[in-house]
């Protein structure tokens, strides 16, 4: 007896256009793999099976409930289902249908700058783009309350169920703002596989709760129409209850069933569901266990109905993975791919030609005119980004007594709103709870946090409080909770907001160093989507010294010298922070702009080692030379007996080491390196393997004082190995290779070999 329900005219041709997002789906990997030359015989790749579970689902919010202002987050596996959408929308051209993970061609995940058709968001890194719309929300309200005018929509995360299992996840979920963004929707897709396996385990009522307990709304959209009627009939409670208790993986069993098989395992001995089970024919016996409501267009469409816009809300749509397909239920169909007869077969049932894969709907039918309208109703004006006010160069002022480069990143920021206000409120800065201890706290009483509605600062009034928290929505510092991963995650969509809302902003995310390789991955996907920020990390290196190994970063100048996208500087004195920060700024919120990481320290130095010249021709050389990655801060007298290249905090002992020399009578050359990524691209320009200016190295290492050099950093010393072959010179190269341990800093110095004497040893064993 069959059960299936009759279909509405307008949900057929939904239907039909579902079927055929799910064959062009499938047809971009089939290409790819079995039609596309492949000269090298490396595995193209795809996901049919990912993307298959993902079809009804996103083509129920497409052609139903997404409007132009609304942004979607894609799962990475599912990134033909989105061009499929985009090429029956109109935003595709033919071409690149065949060109998936072709170079130039379609991207393996959906990527923001590098896909030819509209993309919200970059996603590819598990767990980084399901909480980009957290992020891309708030960014949002922020320059809304600027008075940009954004407009509204919601932020959608299309979410894999093992993709859950990322912590970043739920570090965001987490974070106390989230819970107030109503325009944040996620739906999970709910197909009970990861990559390798079945997940042995029912964990929905579990991840149901701790969405709950964050405040958000949560929506279960588990059974379709055919089911739920079969629910209602004698058994039906048995079939409810038999299928809610089986595990995944022998739920996933019944899916690879024949109808013989199905009649003898679904019952389980029940003779109630026994009897049910007997009266159904093979087709619908076949159709109930794989009508789940993630691929009922109905049951969807009912949940998103329901969404409650007041707070975060989550979908759990169960599917199938690879539904629709002859790898459907698979344990193994992660990366699958339909052979050509199973290919062929799908054409048939789906009314697709495997010679014209590419067919768009016919002129004038339903299906031609539904696609239209929706295509009308997403068109998106295009972007016109406002000009990012001008930023000096140079605020003039010289620092003099002893200050840390930490200190000087709060004074320059200060400084910024007095010279160039217009300019100075476009910056935001973020902190995980670390902005008194990283010396913003100046910043925060001038700039005020950040928040969507004004609260009262209950201890205003307070004559011991220095920090003073008020916040409302003029304010330009963020404060996060102790989640490095959420930091940067803001920090990329806040850098983002030029291309999304033609609103620049000049955000700056301040954490301590020790943290940035946690935060690195986010923050370099954010980069490579496009989000052009500052990151520093402050304080660094084991300068300090009470804090022993724990809080020590020994690889990040290297890192920072590696990140595309990124300059990476490390200045020594709060002149080379104000230079270098200000030339950063300037290199944000525009199309061929980039982001930069400064890397800073709590030593006190004394301000005049660093000499800034008074002239203002001569001053004005010295900071182009800071901002292009190094400086002559001493030339010895007639030719050097050697080079000592130092960086951060450790130029003092590079200026005191040269002092001794000289007297010993080997005058000595001191260089300040302040970006030796910058320093690398003049190398490689002059080796003709890149397009960056050279003339640095002629400033900072000229052919005619070549010596012996030693290099100096408060980090893994291979950062500034290569600078001894600008000229194949001998060098010792003196840095941080091992974990460290509390101590004041001369001992701690002594022990990695940061100290003067070490510098002076390594300088004679060259000469």
């Amino acid at each position: 007896m069959s059960t299936r329900p009759t279909e509405s005219d307008a949900l057929a041709v939904l239907r039909e256009v579902e079927q055929r997002v799910l064959w062009l789906s499938a047809a971009v990997v089939h290409h790819a793999n079995r039609v596309r030359p492949n000269t090298t015989g490396l595995k193209v790749g795809g996901h049919q099976a990912s993307s298959a579970s993902m079809v009804t689902i996103m083509t129920a919010l497409w052609f139903e409930h997404l409007r132009a202002g609304d942004r979607v987050s894609v799962k990475p596996h599912a990134s033909p289902v989105l061009h499929a959408i985009n090429y029956l929308l109109g935003e595709l051209d033919q071409r690149y249908l065949t060109t998936l993970r072709e170079f130039g061609g379609l991207q393996s995940y959906p990527s923001r700058s590098k896909d030819p058709d509209p993309v919200d968001y970059s996603t590819g890194s598990v767990g980084i783009g399901a909480t980009a719309p957290i992020w891309g929300a708030l960014a949002r309200r922020y320059v809304d309350a600027k008075g940009a005018g954004t407009g509204a929509g919601r932020q959608y995360s299309l979410v894999g169920d093992a993709e859950l299992d990322e912590g970043a996840v739920w570090e965001a979920v987490l974070d106390p703002m989230v819970a107030e963004l109503g325009e944040l929707v996620w739906i999970v897709d709910v197909n009970r596989q990861s990559l390798d396996r079945v997940v042995p385990n029912i964990g929905v009522t579990r991840l149901q709760g701790m969405f709950a307990a964050a405040g958000w709304q949560v929506l279960t959209v588990k059974y379709g129409r055919v089911l739920q009627e079969l629910f209602e009939r004698p058994g039906g409670d048995a079939l409810r209850r038999r299928i809610d208790e089986m595990t995944n993986p022998e739920y996933q069993r019944l899916l690879r069933c024949s109808p013989e098989q199905l009649r003898e395992r679904l019952p389980a001995g029940d003779a109630a569901l026994q009897r049910l089970v007997a009266g159904l024919d093979d087709d619908t016996l076949h159709t109930c266990v794989r009508n789940l409501g993630g691929h009922d267009l109905d049951a969807l469409g009912e949940a998103f109905g329901a969404i409650d816009d007041t707070r975060p809300t989550v979908v759990f749509a169960y599917t199938v993975k690879g539904y629709g397909l002859a790898s459907e239920g698979h344990p193994q169909n992660h990366s699958s791919l339909l052979t050509d007869e199973q290919f062929g077969e799908l054409a048939a049932r789906v009314g697709a030609a495997v010679d014209a894969p590419w067919e768009r709907f016919a002129p004038g039918s339903a299906p031609a005119r539904l696609c239209a309208a929706v295509a009308e109703r997403l068109r998106r004006d295009p972007v016109v980004p406002t000009p990012v006010p001008e930023i000096p160069a140079d605020i003039g002022r010289t620092p003099s007594g002893t200050a840390t480069t930490q200190a000087a990143l709060g004074r320059a920021l200060l400084d910024l709103t007095r010279s160039a206000p217009e300019a100075a409120a476009r910056v935001v800065t973020l902190c995980p709870d670390v902005s008194s201890s990283t010396n913003l706290g100046g910043w925060v009483n001038k700039v005020g946090v950040w928040s969507a509605a004004e609260r009262p600062d209950w201890f205003d009034d307070d004559p011991e409080t220095i920090l003073h928290w008020r916040e409302r929505p003029e304010g330009q510092h963020v404060e996060l909770g102790i989640a490095e991963t959420n930091l940067v995650g803001l920090l990329g969509e806040l850098g983002a907001t030029w291309s999304r809302w033609g609103e620049p902003l000049l955000p700056i995310g301040v954490l301590y160093d020790p943290f940035v390789e946690r935060a690195l991955e986010p923050w370099s996907f954010g980069i490579y989507a496009g989000g052009q920020s500052i990151l520093v990390g402050t304080p660094s290196g084991v300068t300090l010294a009470p804090e022993g190994g724990a809080h020590q970063s020994i690889t990040t100048p290297s890192v920072g010298l590696e990140q595309p996208g990124c300059t990476s500087y490390e200045p020594a004195f709060a002149i080379d922070v104000e230079w270098t920060l200000l030339a950063a700024l300037a290199r944000l919120g525009r199309p061929d702009g980039t982001s930069a990481y400064l890397r800073l320290s709590t030593r006190p130095v004394d301000q005049s080692l660093a000499a800034v010249p008074g002239d203002p021709a001569a001053r004005e050389r010295r900071r182009r030379q800071v901002v292009a990655g190094a400086y002559p801060l001493v030339r010895a007298s007639g030719t050097p007996a050697v080079t000592v290249a130092a960086m951060g905090a450790c130029v003092p002992e590079a200026l005191a080491a040269a002092a001794r020399l000289e007297a010993l009578g080997h005058p000595a050359d001191v260089v300040c390196v302040t970006s030796p990524g910058l320093l690398f691209e003049a190398v490689q320009a002059r080796a003709g393997q890149g397009s960056s200016e050279s003339w640095v190295l002629d400033a900072a290492f000229p052919a005619r004082r070549a010596a012996p050099m030693v290099t100096l950093l408060d980090g893994h010393p291979h950062t500034l190995a290569f600078l001894a072959g600008i000229h194949r010179v001998r060098a010792a190269h003196l840095g941080v290779t091992r974990f460290g341990q509390s101590g004041d800093l001369d001992a701690v110095q002594s022990h990695h070999g940061l100290d003067a004497d070490t510098v002076v040893r390594a300088a004679l064993d060259l000469m």
